[in-house]
C-alpha cells in the first residue's frame, strides 16, 4: 500500500518506508510491520512515531536526567519500585510535547483515513523481540483510538517503557534504561469478524506442519489467552487439515460501534461451537504463511485478521521454540564403582516412587536442619521427611529419599515440580543408608539399590521431558494448568504449555525463610515481609504473563511453624491438619494477614493483572465475607480482582450457594484434604493409606454437586489437588463441566490429551 501524501516529517516513519534494518529507529514491531509491508504481504497501512522522536522529547524538555535517576533503585524493593514508575509516569504525561512534534504526528495521522481512521497504537521497544531479549507484553497496547486522544496514547506508550514490570525486567536482564528507546506504531484497525495466530512450522519440532489457531472478533482475545480457539493442524505439502478441534468459544472481543471502545462481549449462541475457519479461508491463511515464511528464511509465528476485505497480517516473528534435534543427547554416563547396577542389584529399600527418574548420587543424611550444608550439587538426600526450609538444599540434590511420607507429601510435590527423582515413605532409608555411600534411585518404581545407574538427567533433559510434543498442546476448552509449589519451579512449569497456575503456595515463600511471619516482620520489618511474598509470586507471574497464577494465602499446619524460628509459642495440636490453618488462622491473625493482602494489592499495582487470590480451607460464607472485609481494608477492590475459594471440607462443598452470592469468582478443589476430611483418612498416616480414595462416590458426588451449583451462578470451578492428575478423575471433571484442571508438572502433557480426547467423544455423541 503506497505512503499517503503527507509532506516531509521528520517524527514518523511509514510503514513501506521501513525496512528490518530500521530496528533503533523503529524497534522489533515496527520493523516487522516495515518488512511484511515490504514484502507485499497484507499488512493493514500505518505510520511509527520513531524511537528519535521518544528520545528528542525527553532531551529537549529536560526531563531526561531527572526520568532516569527516578528509576535507578532497587529492583527488589516493591515500594521503590512503584514509586519508580509513578515518578516516571508523572514526568511523561505531565511535559508538554514540543509543538512540532505534535503537529507531525498529527498530520501523518491526518493523511490516514482522511483522518476518520480508528488506529492501534503500540509500543515498539528498540530491544523488543531481540533473541536475547523480549519486552514483549511489557509496554502498552491501545486499541480503536482516534486523532483526538492519539498524543495521549503515544504519551502513555512512552510512559510504559517504566511500568514496575519493565524496570524489573530489565534490571535482571542486565539492560540499562536509558539505553532502551521506544517507538510506537500507529496503525488502521482492522475490525476483525475473526482473528488468531498461525505456526508456519511445528513450533516444537520443526515439522511441516501449520497450525492455525482462530476465534471470533478481534485477536487480543486469542493471544491473551481469555478464549479457547480453534485450533487447526495442516499438512504443508499435501494442504490437508490433519486435526481440527473446534472449541466453545464463549467470549470475543469487538469495536463497540458507539463509542469506538474495545469490548468484551459473550458469543451468540449458535456461533459458540460452530467452526470459525471455512476451507477457502485455511487456504488464503497457509498462502500467507508460507509466502511469510519464504521471505524471512524461517518459521514464522504469525498473528492474523479476516475481514469484509480479506485476510490481514498484522504481526509476524521468528518462532523461537523450535529445538535442535541433534541437541539433548544426555549427560555423561555415571561412572560405576563395580558394584554392579540395574535389574541385578539388590534393593536396599522400597518405598513409593513419588517422582520419576532414575539418578545416582552420593547419599547425604540430614536429621536436622544445620546438615544441610554438606549437601551438594548430585548428592542424594536422605531424611525422615523434607520440610519447606529444606528447599534450597533439595535445588542442589540429585535426588531424595525420605523415611515418611506418601504421594502428596511435600517431598513428593517438590521433587515432581523441580523434576528431581524421588523416593518417599521408606521407612527406615535415614538409618539403613550410611552417609556418602553410593546409591540409585528409581522414582518409578520407588527403589533405591547399591551403586551407580548407566544415565544421569540433566536439567535441560527435565524441562525436555515436560515440554508438550504434538502439537504446541492438544487445544481445549476446559483449560489445563498447572500446579507450582516453589518458585524456583515456574521455568520447567512454563514449559509444559499450560494455561496457566492453578496453584501457587504462598508457605514456601515463607517458611523457607525459617522464620515464623511474626518472627520475621518482628526482625526484619512489614515491607521485607511483604517484599519476600511479591519476589517468590513475582516469579511465577513473569514467567506466564499473561496466563493466570492462582496464588493460595497462607496455609501451613502448626506443627510446620513450630520447627521454624519464633515457633515456639505455636500451640500442640493433636492433629495439625484439623487445625489452627489456612483462612482460619488468617482470620484469627489480621495484623499478619494484611501483610499478605498488602503484597497482592502491591503486585496487582505493578500490573501483575494475571496474579489472582485463593483462600485455603474455607468453610462457609461467614469466612468469605470477613475474609472480603479485609480485603476492603487494605484497600483491594474485590469486585475488579479475580478471587475465590479453596473446597477442601465437606461444609465448603455443601454450602458453596452462599459463597458464591458473595462474589467469589471461582470454586477449586483440593482433593487431598476433601478426601481426607469426607473418608476421615489422614493422609499423613500410612497405616490408613490404602483407604485415601479421591475416586470414592462420597467424594465425586460432593464435587459434582459444587459444579453443577457453580455452572448455574457463571462462577469457575477447578482442581488444583493431587487427583486432577489422575486420568480418571480428568474424565470425570470434564464431563461435570469443570472449568479448568490444574496438575503436577510432570502430568500436564497427559491430562492435556486425555481432556482433549474426552471433548470430543462429547462433541461426538452430541451429534450422533
Amino acid at each position: 500500500m503506497a505512503t499517503p501524501d503527507s509532506g516531509a516529517n521528520e517524527f514518523v516513519l511509514w510503514l513501506d518506508e521501513i525496512g528490518s534494518d530500521d530496528l533503533d529507529l523503529v524497534g522489533g514491531k515496527g520493523a516487522s510491520l516495515g518488512e511484511m509491508t515490504a514484502a507485499g504481504l497484507p499488512v493493514p497501512p500505518g505510520f511509527v512515531v520513531t524511537a528519535g522522536s521518544y528520545r528528542e522529547f525527553i532531551e529537549s524538555t529536560g526531563i531526561d536526567e531527572e526520568l532516569f535517576e527516578a528509576v535507578d533503585v532497587d529492583a527488589e524493593d516493591s515500594t521503590a519500585l512503584a514509586e519508580a514508575e509513578a515518578h516516571a509516569k508523572e514526568l511523561i504525561l505531565e511535559t508538554e510535547m514540543p509543538e512540532e512534534m505534535r503537529q507531525g504526528i498529527l498530520d501523518a495521522y491526518a493523511a490516514l483515513d482522511d483522518g476518520e481512521a480508528f488506529v492501534a497504537v503500540r509500543s515498539s521497544a528498540t530491544a523488543e523481540d531481540l533473541p536475547d531479549a523480549s519486552f514483549a507484553g511489557q509496554q502498552e497496547t491501545f486499541l480503536n483510538i482516534t486523532g483526538e486522544d492519539l498524543i495521549d496514547r503515544v504519551k502513555r506508550c512512552w510512559a510504559s517503557l517504566f511500568t514496575q514490570r519493565a524496570i524489573y525486567y530489565r534490571q535482571e536482564q542486565g539492560f540499562a534504561h536509558d539505553k532502551v528507546d521506544i517507538a510506537v506504531v500507529v496503525q488502521r484497525m482492522v475490525d476483525a469478524e475473526k482473528s488468531g495466530v498461525m505456526f508456519t512450522s511445528h513450533p516444537s519440532t520443526g515439522e511441516p506442519k501449520i497450525i492455525i489457531e482462530a476465534a471470533w472478533g478481534l485477536g487480543e482475545a486469542v493471544v491473551s489467552g481469555s478464549v479457547s480457539p480453534d485450533n487447526y493442524v495442516i499438512d504443508r505439502e499435501t494442504g490437508e487439515v490433519l486435526d481440527a478441534t473446534i472449541a466453545d468459544k464463549k467470549t470475543m472481543m469487538e469495536k463497540d460501534p458507539e463509542t469506538g471502545s474495545t469490548i468484551e462481549r459473550e458469543v451468540d449462541e449458535e456461533l459458540r461451537e460452530a467452526q470459525v475457519l471455512d476451507e477457502n479461508e485455511i487456504e488464503l491463511l497457509i498462502d500467507i504463511g508460507e509466502r511469510a515464511e519464504d521471505h524471512y528464511d524461517d518459521p514464522q509465528d504469525v498473528e492474523w485478521a479476516i475481514t469484509d476485505e480479506g485476510v490481514f497480517m498484522l504481526q509476524s516473528r521468528p518462532i523461537t521454540t523450535i529445538s535442535d534435534a541433534s541437541a539433548g543427547a544426555g549427560a555423561d554416563a555415571a561412572v560405576s564403582d563395580g558394584s554392579g547396577n540395574g535389574e541385578d542389584d539388590d534393593v536396599l529399600l522400597k518405598g513409593l516412587g513419588a517422582s520419576p527418574g532414575i539418578v545416582s548420587g552420593a547419599a547425604r543424611v540430614v536429621r536436622k536442619l544445620d546438615g544441610l550444608d554438606k549437601v551438594g550439587e548430585g548428592d542424594i538426600i536422605v531424611t525422615e521427611m523434607t520440610t519447606p526450609d529444606m528447599v534450597p538444599a533439595m535445588k542442589r540434590a540429585a535426588g531424595i529419599v525420605t523415611d515418611e511420607g506418601g504421594m502428596t507429601s511435600h517431598a513428593a510435590i517438590v521433587s515432581r515440580e523441580l523434576g528431581v527423582p524421588a523416593v518417599v515413605g521408606t521407612g527406615t532409608g535415614s538409618e539403613v543408608l550410611g552417609d556418602g555411600q553410593l546409591i540409585t534411585i528409581d522414582g518409578d518404581k520407588g527403589t533405591v539399590t547399591e551403586g551407580s545407574a548407566d544415565e544421569e538427567t540433566t536439567k535441560e533433559d527435565r524441562l525436555e521431558e515436560v515440554r508438550p510434543q504434538n502439537p504446541v498442546k492438544p487445544m481445549t476448552a476446559t483449560e489445563v494448568k498447572v500446579n507450582v509449589s516453589i518458585p524456583e519451579a515456574a521455568e520447567r512449569a512454563a514449559q509444559t504449555g499450560a494455561d496457566g497456575v492453578g496453584l501457587l503456595r504462598m508457605e514456601h515463600m515463607i517458611l523457607s525463610t525459617n522464620e515464623t511471619p511474626e518472627h520475621y516482620i518482628e526482625n526484619h520489618g512489614e515491607d521485607a515481609y511483604i517484599d519476600e511474598i511479591i519476589n517468590g509470586v513475582r516469579g511465577v507471574a513473569d514467567e506466564f504473563y499473561p496466563r493466570p497464577v492462582r496464588v493460595r494465602t497462607l496455609d501451613a499446619p502448626t506443627d510446620e511453624f513450630r520447627q521454624l524460628e519464633g515457633g515456639d509459642d505455636e500451640p500442640h495440636e493433636h492433629n495439625p491438619m484439623l487445625g489452627y490453618r489456612g483462612v482460619r488462622r488468617s482470620l484469627d491473625r489480621p495484623d499478619v494477614f494484611a501483610h499478605e493482602l498488602e503484597a497482592f494489592r502491591r503486585l496487582w499495582e505493578m500490573g501483575y493483572d494475571n496474579v489472582e487470590l485463593m483462600l485455603p480451607l474455607v468453610n462457609d460464607a461467614e469466612d468469605v465475607i470477613q475474609a472480603r472485609n479485609l480485603m476492603e481494608e487494605a484497600g483491594i477492590d474485590w469486585e475488579k480482582r479475580n478471587w475465590g475459594v479453596m473446597i477442601e471440607t465437606p461444609a465448603a462443598a455443601l454450602t458453596v450457594e452462599s459463597m458464591v452470592e458473595h462474589g467469589i469468582d471461582f470454586a477449586s478443589f483440593g482433593t487431598n484434604d476433601l478426601t481426607q476430611y469426607t473418608l476421615a483418612v489422614d493422609r499423613n498416616n500410612g497405616n490408613v493409606a490404602d483407604r485415601f480414595d479421591e475416586l470414592h462416590p462420597a467424594v465425586l458426588e460432593l464435587i459434582g454437586e459444587v459444579i453443577e451449583t457453580c455452572r448455574e451462578h457463571d462462577v469457575a470451578t477447578s482442581i488444583c489437588g493431587q487427583a486432577g492428575s489422575k486420568p480418571e478423575m480428568a474424565r470425570f471433571l470434564v464431563n461435570e463441566g469443570v472449568s479448568s484442571i490444574s496438575a503436577n508438572i510432570d502430568a500436564v502433557r497427559d491430562v492435556q490429551h486425555e481432556v482433549k480426547r474426552v471433548e470430543q467423544k462429547l462433541l461426538l455423541d452430541s451429534v450422533r
